[in-house]
């Protein structure tokens, strides 16, 4: 953690977001809005793109919009003159991220108990754990993956695996770290101490290690607090664009019932 401060993690971010969202660094430094043309640049981390792509993010001053040559201007026009916190809610937008990095300050040691063994997988060796079901969120279950399973972090209490915290080498510079804990190993500090030992070692390996969590769940954010993370930046998840927002079926049987009452 002497080389990693926060200040440089966040520094690093910054860059890779800019990647991501073709526009420049320092706009998550600054106050406003920046629109920017979607681009595949080299470099980028390789999630999958919706047919018609637009992607929101901030830092927790000014919003960068990310978006297909085809939209980007109606969008602009829609959303130029918006507060961030009107932006987050448009109405083509729907689900919002929290990513957290590790924060120095309060990244502290987490006790497990002596009744967990703790193993350790890397690289190809993970696949040997696509055998066991339940831990979709840690691991891919997918040897092919665009997002290899990196690292892999798992405690056992006699034969079963009660938890399991997973890297996924999301691009050069940072690794996603996914969580998950059966339900009758929860509420003990093990997600905790999975995903802070896991954050240790991608650390060391000279990588920035980051956590995802949707707005809505308050576990997974407990979770990060207790681990020593603190939130970096916000996105959204999906937009309305393609036809497959789960809420024009929803928003349509809701105003049949209203039309019938």
């Amino acid at each position: 953690m002497d080389v990693f401060t926060k200040s440089i993690m966040l520094d690093m971010v910054r860059q890779q977001l800019a990647i991501d969202m073709n526009c420049k660094a320092e706009d998550f430094l600054n106050d406003g809005v920046v629109f920017s043309e979607a681009r595949l640049n080299e470099g980028r981390r390789t999630f999958e793109r919706q047919a018609i792509y637009l992607e929101i993010a901030t830092m927790g001053k000014g919003v960068v919009i990310s978006a297909d040559q085809s939209l980007l201007e109606k969008v602009k026009k829609t959303l130029c003159k918006k507060t961030r916190e009107d932006i987050f809610v448009s109405p083509f937008v729907y689900g919002h991220s929290l990513y957290y990095i590790p924060d120095e300050k309060v990244f502290r040691k987490i006790p497990c108990s002596a009744e967990f063994s703790i193993h350790i997988k890397e690289g190809t060796d993970i696949h040997e754990l696509y055998q066991i079901p339940g831990f979709q969120n840690a691991i891919s279950y997918d040897p092919d993956h665009p997002r290899p399973d990196a690292l892999a972090i798992y405690a056992v209490k006699g034969r079963t695996i009660a938890g399991m915290a997973g890297a996924s080498a999301d691009c050069r510079t940072m690794w996603q770290i996914g969580i998950d804990v059966l339900p009758q190993f929860r509420n003990v500090g093990l997600a905790s101490f999975l995903v802070r030992e896991l954050a240790i070692m991608i650390l060391e390996r000279g990588i920035v290690p980051y956590y995802g969590v949707a707005s809505s769940n308050i576990p997974s954010q407990s979770v990060a607090h207790r681990s020593g993370l603190t939130p970096a930046w916000m996105c959204s998840y999906k937009n309305i664009f393609d036809g497959k927002s789960p809420y024009e079926d929803l928003l349509g049987a809701v105003i049949d019932q209203i039309n019938t009452t």
